[in-house]
């Protein structure tokens, strides 16, 4: 699985610490909670305000330069409009990914 980095924040700052500082402490803050109401609805198979919750997060995914893991969100927002959860294990995998990533910076 591809790694999430720091780098697009880096080249987005354009060496400002402090901005920098501030969107990982927004994207830190944001994600549990996006995480949570979209593991929220795909429990209650809710699978439209799931596709909007992945919808969310996949600006997150992109932010933290996974490229691969973008695409997959892409799809599997695609497959919830048309409600079908298939590719919630995938999914899963890369949110915990993130989560651990997070927990580190």
């Amino acid at each position: 699985m591809e790694a999430p980095n720091l780098n697009y924040i880096k080249k987005l700052s354009g060496g400002d610490s402090d901005f920098e500082d501030k969107l990982i402490s927004v994207i830190k803050m944001e994600f549990p909670i996006e995480c949570e109401a979209f593991k929220e609805n795909i429990s209650q198979n809710n699978y439209q305000e799931a596709a909007q919750n992945v919808h969310k997060l996949k600006h997150k995914i992109s932010i933290l330069g996974l490229e691969r893991s973008y695409f997959l969100a892409d799809e599997f927002e695609n497959d919830l409009k048309n409600e079908d959860p298939s590719r919630k294990g995938e999914f899963d995998e890369v949110l915990n990914h993130i989560s651990a990533f997070l927990e580190t910076i």
